[in-house]
């Protein structure tokens, strides 16, 4: 004869649907806690299981035990229920505001604002906010013109930074910040500092076997391409130019969008004879024209002016 004690009483789960509604919330204690999730007690002879991924609404949590311990008291939302399994799922991250959605309200697009440097990684820096996400500044994000090799020259863990928020993809949870927005971009009016055929002055700061980058001013740079040293062949640029030296060249051409100046010395070279060439004619003609005056004012006080045509034959 086989014998049941548990039905001599109700079955909990027959009611629970009907007891606990999805939604709903509960208060209940934690009364195992695993690698996937923790069980908590609602009830005697009633338990559900609040998931990992239903813990924290950050996905940065690595065991269940980084935040709660068995014996807590926890409050708790239904997320599901199924008697028939006898299983009820529940969620905690539920029962506080989703921060995703307290940042896009807080901090819309464009909005600047102010945090703490949470990690240094090879591409970029992740700043923390109080709602508890962190919003990413990529290095490309960083500086307008300087070449960052690495965020650490700049960053360490733990320095207050102000940003701009670029975008909030709330659905994959991702906060994308910029710094280099915070001052205009130097690129942006280039055109209209610097012209065609401008002679300018400037420092070289690299150069390469294809030629020579000259700085015009903080974060502008120009190249003077290796066929533009010289109007006689230069093999090695390095030849010629130096790191360090200052220069006079003329530009070339201008293009803002790939932010992109040429520079030529050669061509300042042509454009110095040109002007040289000009200035001679110009002092031929002028001599010229004072000549003619002379010979007129000598015929003049010889009584006659100019001598007419029949007098010339």
């Amino acid at each position: 004869v086989s014998l049941g004690l548990k039905q001599a009483l109700p079955d909990p789960w027959e009611s629970l649907p009907r007891k606990y509604p999805i939604g709903s919330r509960l208060k209940g204690k934690v009364v195992n806690v695993t690698d996937y999730g923790v069980f908590v007690e609602l009830e005697e002879g009633v338990e559900g299981l609040v998931h990992i991924s239903e813990l924290t609404w950050s996905k940065k949590m690595k065991h269940p035990s980084k935040i709660v311990h068995i014996g807590d008291a926890v409050e708790v939302m239904v997320l599901d229920c199924d008697p028939a399994k006898r299983r009820i799922s529940l969620g905690m991250k539920q029962i506080e505001p989703n921060p995703w959605a307290l940042i896009e309200e807080k901090y819309p697009v464009g909005t600047k604002v102010v945090g703490r440097v949470k990690t240094v990684t090879d591409f970029g820096i992740f700043i923390g906010f109080d709602e508890g996400v962190d919003g990413l500044v990529h290095v490309s994000e960083m500086s307008w013109t300087k070449k960052i090799k690495h965020p650490s020259e700049l960053y360490k863990k733990g320095q207050e930074v102000e940003a701009v928020v670029l975008n909030i993809d709330r659905k994959n949870e991702r906060f994308s910040l910029g710094i280099k927005q915070l001052t205009p971009d130097p690129w942006k009016d280039v055109a209209r500092r610097y012209r065609k055929g401008e002679v300018v002055v400037g420092k070289v700061t690299n150069v390469t076997d294809f030629g020579a980058f000259v700085e015009l001013e903080e974060g502008i740079e120009g190249l003077i391409h290796v066929s533009e040293i010289s109007r006689e062949k230069v093999e090695k640029p390095s030849d010629v130019l130096k790191v360090g030296d200052t220069l006079s060249a003329v530009v070339l051409h201008i293009d803002p969008h790939d932010r992109r100046i040429g520079l030529s010395i050669k061509g300042l070279k042509e454009k110095a004879e040109k002007a040289e060439i000009e200035k001679y004619i110009s002092n031929q003609g002028s001599t010229s024209h004072s000549l003619g005056e002379l010979i007129q004012e000598e015929m003049e006080k010889r009584g006659g002016g100019l001598p007419s045509k029949k007098e010339n034959d």
